[in-house]
C-alpha cells in the first residue's frame, strides 16, 4: 500500500520518531519518571529507546565514569568538552538511528543539563555551550523539567545511601544557580519545555508526561 503520492508516483512515507528529554537538578526524580514513562509508552505499543547522558554508548559511558568521579579534578570547561564528546557519540550511534526508524527516545539528561550545570552553575560562557549544542544539531521535541524544593533534593540524595558523585557534592549556592539556569531555559523555550512538580507521586508525574506526549505528537 502506498504511503503518499509525489509527482504522481507512489512513495513510501518517512516516519520520524519522537525525542523526549528529562531534565532537572539532583534528586528531582528524573530516573524514576523515565522508567515509568518508558513502561507506559511500551504498553501503548511504541518502540521506546530509554537512554541517559552522559552515557548511552560504551565510549560515552567511559566518559561518564570520568565525569562523575569526584576524585578526578576537572575544570568546568574540561567537563563541558567531555559532556559534548560523549553526546556526539551518543547522538550518532543511538539517538539518531532510533529516531530514523520511528522510535520514541527517552533520554535522562541532555544538552540543557550542560547549559544549566556548566554554564549557569560553574561559569562557562553561555555562548560557548550554545555553540557546541548547535554543532550537535539535534533538539528534543519535548523536554520535561522536574523541580523539587532543596530540602526534598537533599533528603532523596541521603536516602540513596551511595557515595556522592562530582555533581551531587556541589554546594547550595552552585545548585541554586543551576536551578535558576533550568528555569531560564524553560522560560526561553516554552514550546519545547514543560516544567513539572517533582514532589508529586511518581505515577502521577509519568501519567502527566504521557498525556502531554500524546497531545503534542499523537503517540
Amino acid at each position: 500500500m502506498c504511503g503518499e503520492h509525489v509527482g504522481g508516483k507512489c512513495a513510501v512515507s518517512t516516519r520520524h520518531g519522537v525525542f523526549i528529554t528529562l531534565e532537572g537538578g539532583e534528586g528531582v526524580g528524573k530516573s524514576t519518571a523515565a522508567l515509568r514513562l518508558t513502561a507506559l509508552l511500551r504498553e501503548a505499543g511504541h518502540e521506546v529507546v530509554a537512554t541517559r547522558e552522559p552515557g548511552g554508548t560504551p565510549g560515552a559511558e567511559a566518559i561518564r565514569a570520568l565525569l562523575l568521579n569526584a576524585d578526578t579534578e576537572l575544570t568546568a570547561m574540561a567537563q563541558t568538552m567531555l559532556h559534548f564528546a560523549a553526546r556526539a557519540d551518543h547522538v550518532a550511534r543511538v539517538i539518531r538511528p532510533a529516531l530514523a526508524r520511528g522510535a520514541v527516545v527517552i533520554c535522562d539528561r541532555y544538552s540543557d543539563s550542560t547549559m544549566a550545570y556548566q554554564a549557569y552553575g560553574m561559569g562557562v560562557e553561555i555562548g560557548a555551550v550554545a555553540a557546541l549544542t548547535r554543532l550537535i544539531g539535534l533538539t528534543p521535541d519535548i523536554t520535561f523539567m522536574l523541580e523539587v524544593p532543596e530540602f526534598v533534593s537533599k533528603l532523596r540524595l541521603n536516602l540513596r545511601g551511595e557515595a556522592s558523585d562530582r555533581y551531587e557534592r556541589m554546594d547550595a549556592e552552585v545548585m541554586a544557580r543551576i536551578a535558576q539556569g533550568f528555569r531560564a531555559i524553560a522560560a526561553a523555550e516554552p514550546a519545547r519545555c514543560v516544567v513539572l512538580d517533582g514532589t508529586a507521586p511518581p505515577a502521577e508525574v509519568a501519567a502527566r508526561m504521557r498525556g502531554i506526549i500524546q497531545a503534542r505528537t499523537g503517540r
